[in-house]
């Protein structure tokens, strides 16, 4: 980890380009050759950081030093200032990179959480003791996985967690139970929202960084279209709750994909990096991110985000994780399928509960056809879901497997 600090060290000040890859991931190969090692390297290019692949093959974003630290120092001016940081994801996803970012523009060393054997709330509070120990304020980037395992082990963990003045987490959306578990039990924590393209989080609790701009642009067919409302830290925004997908400008943007210039053009144009992602103002101008518009489940001719079955079933006692995809059905087109991860295993909730959350959050399409009963969901990267492979095992024929009918 330390070499990549000084390698980006090194790249900030204009000492060449840096390729952040994990050593232990058997794709790292065939991830760097995609890169094209052997080709010249786009201008103003300090950063090539690999994307998880979650849309398709990993794809190399190009990222210049004002992006990486334009993103920094939004992020310390909305956290409390230049602090000290404990490293407690992958160094090479660009959560990991900000905070080497951060810490080296704050004129620290980050303290890191060793991540070979898995993530070990025991040792994470160990791991945290130097940036404790030190003056100033101290944060650390989690994704939700990490903060519920710290929460279940309560202990030192959770007392080294309350000690940190902002614990940002992302990578994957933070759910509303989580968000209140965490506050319950005494941590700050700052939801992001952001990707490889914005230099990582760009979005904190909703609210665009300074500098940062959100708009909502028209998507589908007509049906459930957005306007194009806008919000940044400089301006009002449109506050309908219209659906739309969300655009993100200002100067944290990458300048394209390595190599590929077809992608670039298609997804950086008129100053805006235009997201995958489907979302809504809420009625007091933050943004409520409703998932991937590709995962929309058009049902009838209804659409129906994910995002809203999700966060229902979640808002059950007995659900821990949860996830709605759509299944092709000769009827309806597709149908709305769901799975759950149950607190406990041998006592999953009623499947006639879990109908009425989703049908109080987003009306009758938005009740599941089937609710799945699983022990974990796979995943892409830390906190991802991999819905391909999920949508995969929920597709197998009826009577299968755990399994709820709504």
């Amino acid at each position: 980890m330390h070499e990549l600090a000084d390698a980006l060290a090194g790249a900030l000040a204009g000492a060449g380009t840096v390729l952040p890859l994990d050593a232990h991931d058997p794709q790292a190969g065939s991830v760097r050759a995609a890169m094209r090692p052997g080709e010249p390297v786009e201008d103003a290019t300090t950063a090539i950081v690999p994307t998880s692949g979650s849309t398709g093959p990993a794809k190399g974003v190009l990222l210049s030093a004002h992006a990486l630290t334009s993103s920094a120092r939004a992020t310390h001016a909305r956290l409390g200032g230049p602090g000290r940081w404990l490293l407690a994801t992958p160094a090479h996803y660009i959560g990991g990179i900000q905070v080497l970012v951060r810490s080296l523009l704050a004129g620290t060393r980050p303290a890191v959480l060793d991540l070979s054997a898995g993530f070990r709330p025991d040792e994470f509070a160990a791991a945290a003791r130097p940036v404790l120990r030190g003056t100033g304020p101290r944060y650390t980037s989690l994704v939700p996985t990490q903060l519920t395992r710290i929460l279940d082990a309560g202990g030192p963990a959770l007392e080294a967690a309350r000690a940190f003045d902002a614990i940002v987490v992302g990578g994957a959306a933070t759910p509303a139970p989580l968000r209140r578990r965490a506050a319950d039990a005494g941590l700050t924590v700052v939801s992001a929202y952001g990707m490889s393209e914005t230099a990582s989080g760009c979005v904190y609790d909703g609210t665009p960084l300074e500098g940062v701009g959100v708009h909502l642009e028209p998507y589908g067919d007509g049906a459930g279209e957005g306007g194009d409302g806008d919000t940044s830290s400089d301006a009002a925004c449109d506050t309908g709750g219209v659906p739309g997908r969300i655009a993100l400008s200002g100067d944290v943007l990458a300048h394209g994909y390595r190599a590929d210039p077809t992608a670039t053009s298609a997804a950086f144009s008129g100053g805006r990096f235009h997201t995958s992602d489907l979302g809504r103002f809420r009625a007091d101008g933050r943004l409520d991110v409703l998932g991937r518009a590709d995962d929309v489940v058009n049902t009838g001719g209804v659409k129906v985000p994910p995002a809203l079955v999700e966060r229902a079933l979640l808002d059950h006692p007995g659900v821990d994780q949860a996830c709605a995809v759509g299944i092709p059905d000769a009827e309806w087109g597709e149908i709305v399928v769901a799975a759950i991860v149950p607190t406990d295993p041998a006592g999953p909730p009623a499947s006639e509960a879990l109908a009425e959350l989703a049908r109080a959050a987003g009306g009758r399409t938005a009740v599941p056809k089937r609710i799945h009963v699983l022990d974990s969901f796979p995943e892409l990267g830390p906190g991802k879901v991999d819905r391909s492979a999920l949508r995969s095992t929920l597709t197998r024929p009826a009577g299968t497997g755990r399994e709820r009918r709504a």
